[in-house]
């Protein structure tokens, strides 16, 4: 039912009292606007806002475990820890609601459900926050992204823990809460670079005429290529330690003030 969806008053309150995932993308988001009314949100200033009229936030809610069971079938792993509360170690201001989590890969778990036109890179940046945070929380090195585009296409995108970027996070984080501490307005900051998936994805390129033509060549050529990585090797091998050229039959080896050999083609 949609009423159920959503959080209850006492988990609302408990989340005024730390930062989790989503505030993440919130403070890290470049929005003066957003991360002011955080910051009031969180001093109890402005009551937290109603998303239950949102049909892009309660949809997401609703396809949840949708996408949840999508990703079990498609993969064979078992999404587990559903709704399961983390708080961090280290600072016990920091906390997340976990998706899932992946035992198999020892990595959390995130669905979302966007638009049909949105591309996967933009995606990956405006949740990066979230993903690198929940991982910090959790403690693990991977985070796998589930995502829904429109009603049409799903894909699923593998993230690996950044300590540099998390370090820029947790900064960004202890600065923000700080804030909320003494009531002074948060700066807005620019968010860090955002680390690079790790591929997870298969294609087929059957259908691309440039990739065969390339193909094609590699496979002509691939017994000659062997051929003459193993000529370069005997014609260095053959040049000893204090000769800085050597010459002979069109082709000439020169070493470098760090001592690499070089081979190349004379020309006439």
């Amino acid at each position: 039912m949609l009423d159920w969806i959503g959080l209850s008053p006492a988990r609302r309150n408990a989340r005024l009292r730390s930062i989790g995932g989503s505030d993440a993308n919130t403070i890290l988001s470049g929005s003066p606007e957003r991360v002011l009314r955080l910051w009031r949100e969180k001093r109890g200033e402005d009551a937290s806002e109603d998303l239950s009229t949102n049909i892009a936030v309660m949809l997401g809610c609703w396809t949840e475990a949708f996408n949840r069971q999508w990703y079990e079938r498609a993969t064979g792993e078992e999404v587990s820890r559903t709704g399961e509360q983390l708080a961090c170690s280290a600072h016990p201001w920091r906390g997340c609601t976990l998706d899932g989590f992946v035992e198999k890969q020892g990595a959390v778990w995130e669905a979302k459900h966007t638009n049909a036109f949105a591309r996967p890179d933009e995606v990956l940046v405006r949740y990066m926050p979230q993903l690198q945070h929940n991982m910090a929380v959790a403690g693990c090195n991977r985070a796998i992204l589930s995502v829904i585009f429109g009603n049409s296409k799903w894909d699923v995108f593998e993230i690996a823990s950044d300590w540099l970027y998390q370090e820029d996070l947790l900064a960004a984080e202890a600065r923000f809460w700080e804030c909320v501490q003494s009531g002074e307005a948060p700066a807005v900051l620019a968010p860090p670079p955002p680390p690079k998936p790790v591929g997870v994805r298969e294609v087929s390129l059957e259908g691309s005429n440039a990739w065969a033509a390339a193909a094609a060549d590699w496979l002509k050529h691939h017994d000659a290529a062997r051929q003459h990585q193993a000529a370069v090797a005997s014609l260095k091998e053959l040049v000893e330690p204090d000769v800085a050229r050597a010459f002979g039959h069109r082709i000439e080896a020169r070493r470098s003030k760090a001592g690499a050999l070089t081979i190349r083609e004379l020309q006439a």
